[in-house]
């Protein structure tokens, strides 16, 4: 090996290391979170604007535990990951549950928490989820969602009229008004936020919740294919707000039963 060489590869080795230190050091400055801010307790809007709701008090947690910006940007639920996938904004954070349809356009980080899917019905109407109660009826979903697929997959080739909606609000108001026999929603969301609200003191969660893989095993953040990075920092910073309890004191904010993943 000559000086020339030897000298090279030293040099080489040094910027290998530096580059190694910069990566180590660089971190995530800034976070864009899309929500649909028509799914209370989730996320929705206050009079005055403002995003409130437990999506909104999780992602600004991990902001924080990440000592990174947040970022909301709205979006409509069933347009969220082609939004992602265009760069609109960089992870879903919108009680989006993990399926495997879904995780053949993108990935998602580990599990935040769990709720359980289940119908809305007006008190006394003695709807189930089976094909033979909702046979002739109709159910309204909200477009995007798990809720959608499975009643499309499972129900409407069996005479159950399936109706999608733009957004929550929209489906909750036709139930309200009659066009609807029921609602195939998130419980927990339902529970917290259309039932507890005057426009839902009719009705009540009907029968059963539902499991099945086409509902899938909990709810997380959605990425970009292969970012990595922001998948492994979001990770660790949701792991350290668990240990932390701050996960645990959000939750309570919201849900009366416990949420989290149980392992």
């Amino acid at each position: 090996m000559n000086i020339f060489t030897q000298g090279l590869r030293q040099t080489l080795v040094v910027a290998v290391m530096a580059g190694c230190a910069f990566s180590a050091q660089a971190k995530i400055e800034q976070v864009r979170f899309a929500v649909d801010p028509t799914y209370p307790p989730f996320e929705s809007k206050t009079p005055q604007g403002k995003l409130v709701g437990f999506d909104i008090d999780l992602g600004n947690a991990l902001c924080a535990q990440m000592q990174a910006k947040c970022v909301w940007v709205e979006s409509q639920f069933d347009g969220m990951i082609p939004a992602l996938k265009a760069r609109k904004f960089d992870a879903i954070l919108s009680d989006m549950g993990i399926t495997e349809e879904r995780l053949k356009q993108i990935d998602f980080t580990v599990p935040l928490y769990d709720t359980h899917t289940q119908l809305i019905a007006r008190k006394g109407a003695n709807i189930l989820p089976t094909v033979a109660s909702l046979k002739g009826k109709t159910v309204g979903v909200e477009q995007g969602t798990v809720q959608e697929r499975y009643a499309l997959a499972k129900w409407q080739p069996h005479g159950v009229t399936v109706v999608p909606y733009g957004d929550q609000a929209q489906v909750e108001s036709d139930l309200v008004s009659g066009r609807l026999d029921a609602v195939f929603t998130d419980a927990a969301q339902a529970a917290i936020g259309f039932l507890k609200h005057p426009q839902g003191k009719d009705f009540e969660l009907a029968g059963p919740i539902i499991q099945d893989p086409i509902i899938g095993p909990g709810t997380a953040i959605g990425l970009r294919k292969g970012d990595s990075e922001l998948k492994s920092t979001l990770d660790n910073a949701f792991a350290e707000i668990k240990k932390n309890g701050t996960f645990d004191q959000i939750q309570k904010r919201y849900f009366a039963t416990d949420i989290s993943i149980q392992q």
